[in-house]
């Protein structure tokens, strides 16, 4: 007679906020499938429901505090973590009935939690996990962590109170843990941080074995490695400190994506001063133009924010003027929103809100131009494209070196039935308009 194996209990995950976020995700979920417990894609299914929450500006407090109150309401057993988790009596006050509240990256008392909530029937059969772990992202691209927490304090940042000083992985560990996502069949390893610049400044003087030989912890140590791995390495999250030139060479050879995110935040110096920013004293521009004398396809993305406390009108052209300079390829852009317990509050100079939405909106015209022109020069190129969707109808859905996933722009294919998600394939560019391109696959040889 068969062993009919118990029901294991279901659990739901909703996971906010920024990419180290789903990683925290990612290994909360692995844990508990190696503990047997089944994943429940909608709240009906599922025995409990984990909200990983974002707590970085006032907005992803109330998103996150909506989906507490949305997971209760659709299945009332929730568990929440993440970075709103030092705000716990917060979360308790609105919804007294919430399991358990956790704070960010605490895997083992968010799994203890879901043990406690609904534990697992005992079975010596079941365990489903994949050598790769769970993933919350396309099998074919990957997000890697390889630092937690940040030693900087950005007046408009509360990153290190909720999730510490800076702690680097082991590079051994990192490079485990890429090589088995490559193995489960990831093309693309997004490499993610709070600051990826400094990545093993505490660690430092602890190198590790690796294949029979030493790595450092070190930025550009462990983009090398990682290059070795992977088809497709992407940065991002760096700051622009003087050992970064050391990664662009990695660039023009090929090892890793002629691509850096860097958040430049401003370029007013009175207001990076304001915001205590790193490495605002670099020549940037300078070296902006050196790094593309090195890897020309080098594709830079950015953040900015604008209507911080005390920017001025000339404040604010001096970032247009720079953005002019700059040609900066993917920027993104955000109104200051004051963050409960950022030093920036209490910053004299007030913004108002119609002015905040005046220059959100003239830097957004600014730099969608300039990204408009630069996507037309890539018109009759010949560019390497990785697919992530393929419809159909005969059509595709890809993105180049230059575009990460759900941030940056998307290459849009014709006659692209035969390929495969996950694919990296020859594209001839045929159009273009202010965020996207498109094209067609070349045959090939």
């Amino acid at each position: 007679m068969a062993t009919k194996l118990p029901e294991a209990p279901r659990v739901g995950m909703v996971s906010l906020g920024c990419p180290k976020n789903l990683v925290d995700s990612e290994r909360i979920l692995t844990k508990l499938r190696s503990d047997g417990y089944a994943m429940s894609p909608d709240y009906a299914g599922a025995d409990v429901v984990l909200v990983n929450t974002c707590g970085f500006l006032d907005s992803a407090k109330e998103e996150s505090l909506e989906a507490i109150g949305e997971a209760i309401a659709e299945n009332g057993r929730v568990i929440v973590t993440g970075c709103m988790g030092k705000e716990a009596e917060t979360i308790r006050a609105r919804f007294p009935n919430v399991l358990a509240v956790t704070g960010a990256h605490q895997y083992e008392e968010v799994v203890g939690a879901v043990h406690e909530a609904a534990p697992m029937p005992p079975s010596p059969f079941v365990n489903l996990v994949p050598d790769a772990g769970l993933k919350l992202t396309p099998r074919h691209y990957s997000y890697l962590k390889i630092s937690e927490g940040c030693n900087h304090r950005c007046s408009f940042c509360i990153i290190p109170a909720l999730r510490g000083d800076l702690v680097s992985r082991r590079p051994d560990a990192i490079l485990r843990e890429a090589e088995k996502l490559v193995e489960a069949g990831t093309k693309e390893l997004l490499v993610i941080s709070q600051d990826t610049s400094a990545y093993g400044v505490d660690i430092r003087k602890e190198p590790r074995l690796w294949k029979g030989q030493e790595v450092i912890p070190h930025m550009t140590d462990l983009a090398r490695e990682l290059g070795k791995i992977a088809p497709w390495v992407r940065l991002h999250y760096v700051y622009p400190y003087p050992h970064v030139d050391q990664v662009i060479p990695l660039m023009a050879e090929g090892l890793i994506l002629p691509y850096l995110d860097i958040p430049f935040q401003h370029a007013s110096p009175s207001v990076l001063r304001a915001m205590k920013r790193p490495a605002n004293e670099a020549k940037v521009l300078e070296r902006l133009k050196n790094w593309r004398a090195i890897a020309p396809d080098l594709t830079i993305r950015s953040t900015f924010v604008v209507g911080f406390p005390g920017e001025t009108e000339e404040d604010f052209q001096y970032l247009l003027d720079w953005l002019d300079e700059a040609q900066l390829d993917r920027v993104g852009a955000f109104r200051f929103e004051p963050v409960e317990g950022a030093a920036a509050n209490t910053l004299p100079g007030a913004v108002p809100e119609e002015v905040k939405e005046e220059r959100y909106a003239r830097i957004m015209e600014k730099t969608a131009a300039i990204s408009a022109a630069k996507l037309q020069a890539k018109i009759g190129r010949t560019l390497e494209v990785i697919i992530d969707a393929v419809d159909a109808e005969g059509g595709a859905t890809g993105r180049s070196q230059a575009d990460a996933p759900e941030i940056d722009g998307e290459v849009f294919l014709r006659d692209a039935g035969h390929l495969e998600q996950g694919d990296i394939v020859m594209v001839e560019i045929e159009d273009a308009d202010e965020h996207d391109l498109y094209g067609v696959p070349l045959d090939e040889a």
